[in-house]
């Protein structure tokens, strides 16, 4: 139940608090004074979305804010569920809160089914649509369980469908290469190129060449100490002669002394020399003839496939895992036809609890309308039935499958035939029908009833029946009716005012509760016999 509203700065209204009975609340007031705004309110509180024009001007954002007593958990006693929602006049964005947490627009969407049904004029236009018959006639199916595996086993067939098209295109792109693919796959087994091995090869080719620079090096300097007259002899005899001249002059001792540290140094430099080396693996591969000719043959396959060596690689992957593919492709044809074929089998089967679903629940739900149209001033004789039509949902080899889809029908009058509803009904029919379908939709939820001017096209006698039948719904369960009757406004437990007024240059748009001096006077407005 809705037992308070609150709306600030949305259109004309600044600030407005509603606190709703339960039974039923009538919302009254001349045409344009803003009393659907009350109900685009609920609706935006509830899910459904509002322009950023509609932020009262000079407001930085519109609020909806309402308390609603829910059953408790486990369906003990009662509780409060609170909701506000906030637009942004900036933005258009919204945000929502739900007991002062913040929600998403699909829990307010959860939540509507069990907090308000609002039925409407725009309604009426909606009913007149098969589709929007078809969805009424789905709510009242005994499992509605059906409807998503209807739809998970519609998936599952056609995830299989599009796996066999993806399969057939890629069968059919791959055929026309075929004769590339076999060319690409026997240049590259020629050369069997690996990944990396071009950098290696000249990585290789360039230690070669440091080995070739280092060899006449370490040549020249053994030249240069082991010549015809090796510098070591040399600086020997140098060493014995100066050792001779010490006796005459001891000056001549250091020098020999020096003599002998430079042989020794010699001998060691000749061994370290002869020791230097570059780590270049067997001779097979320092081979720099072998590698040039390597290179070589990746060069020219680089050229004739116009890749460089590492997409090279990647290619005769590719290539392979394709002819591959195309050799056993076949297999996967007959795994998806069995796949398909298991798919439609399970749509079939769930097609066809589904339609008999809907055939028992079209004799159910037309009993019951025809019971209720009753109470609402339609002849006895009125007749009101769906009739179904295959709709093919799926097509494929193992044939096609069809649900059933159904198509509001009624008699209004004896000695008709039946045709569709949208083709013969008039304003004031549909306003009944819409009440009728509504009362029976809130049955098991009990949602707050919300009509806004349901009771469009009716009056007289039928004004009456629909009186009494917006009363015992009230009886049930809460309401919110927007009328322009003054005999269903006095049926109501609360009324409430909507006027229009400016002040200071400023329109405003206000809600009050009357109390039962106002009411009298209100009810005599309506009835034209006076004017607030």
């Amino acid at each position: 139940m809705l037992e308070l509203l609150r709306i600030r700065d949305l259109a004309l209204i600044e600030d407005a608090e509603l606190e709703f009975a339960p039974g039923m609340n009538a919302l009254t007031g001349e045409t344009g004074a803003g009393k659907s705004f009350i109900v685009r309110a609920i609706d935006f509180l509830t899910g459904e979305p509002m322009s950023a024009d509609l932020v009262r001007p000079g407001k930085e954002k519109a609020v909806v804010e309402a308390v609603f007593v829910v059953p408790g958990e486990n369906g003990h006693g009662a509780e409060d569920l609170i909701i506000r929602r906030e637009l942004s006049a900036d933005t258009g964005r919204s945000r929502v809160f739900v007991n002062d947490r913040l929600g998403s627009l699909e829990t307010l969407r959860e939540l509507r089914a069990g907090l308000v049904l609002h039925t409407s004029q725009h309604g009426q236009q909606k009913l007149l649509q098969p589709a929007y018959q078809g969805r009424i006639l789905d709510s009242f199916l005994a499992e509605p369980g059906l409807l998503p595996e209807r739809d998970a086993a519609l998936a599952a067939v056609k995830a299989v469908q599009a796996a066999r098209v993806e399969l057939d295109e890629r069968v059919a792109g791959l055929s026309r290469q075929r004769e590339f693919l076999e060319f690409q796959r026997a240049e590259i087994s020629k050369v069997k190129p690996q990944p990396g091995e071009e950098d290696d090869l000249l990585a290789r080719k360039a230690g070669l060449k440091d080995r070739e620079r280092l060899d006449e090096a370490r040549g020249r300097a053994l030249t240069a100490l082991l010549g015809e007259a090796p510098l070591a002899a040399l600086v020997g005899d140098l060493a014995r002669a100066l050792s001779q001249l010490t006796p005459f002059d001891e000056s001549f001792a250091a020098d020999k002394d020096a003599a002998e540290d430079f042989r020794h140094q010699l001998a060691a430099l000749e061994t370290r020399i002869r020791r230097l080396r570059l780590d270049d693996g067997p001779n097979s591969e320092n081979d720099i003839e072998a590698i040039e000719s390597r290179l070589f043959e990746l060069a020219k396959l680089k050229r004739k496939l116009n890749k460089g060596l590492d997409e090279i690689v990647d290619l005769g992957r590719q290539v392979e895992e394709n002819l591959s593919f195309l050799d056993s492709c076949a297999l996967d044809a007959k795994r998806l036809e069995r796949d398909e074929a298991e798919a439609a089998k399970m749509l079939g089967g769930v097609l066809e609890r589904l339609n008999a679903a809907r055939q028992d629940a079209a004799d159910r739900l037309c009993a019951r309308l025809g019971q209720e149209l009753a109470g609402l001033g339609f002849s006895e004789h009125a007749r009101v039935e769906f009739v179904f039509e295959p709709a093919a949902v799926y097509s494929g080899p193992e044939g096609v499958l069809s649900e059933l889809r159904g198509r509001l029908f009624w008699v209004p009058n004896p000695g008709q035939p039946p045709r569709p509803l949208d083709k013969i009904a008039s304003g004031g029919e549909l306003s009944r029908f819409l009440l009728a379908l509504a009362g029976l939709q809130a049955e098991s939820a009990k949602p707050s009833l919300i009509f806004d001017e349901v009771d469009a096209g009716i009056g007289g006698h039928t004004l009456t029946r629909v009186g009494e039948r917006l009363r015992a719904l009230a009886g049930r369960q809460q309401m919110i009716l927007i009328t322009h009757w003054p005999q269903l406004a006095k049926l109501a437990d609360r009324h409430f005012q909507v006027r229009k007024e400016v002040l200071d240059g400023l329109t405003f748009t206000g809600c009050a509760r009357l109390d039962p001096a106002a009411i009298e006077a209100e009810l005599s407005r309506m009835s034209g016999g006076g004017a607030q």
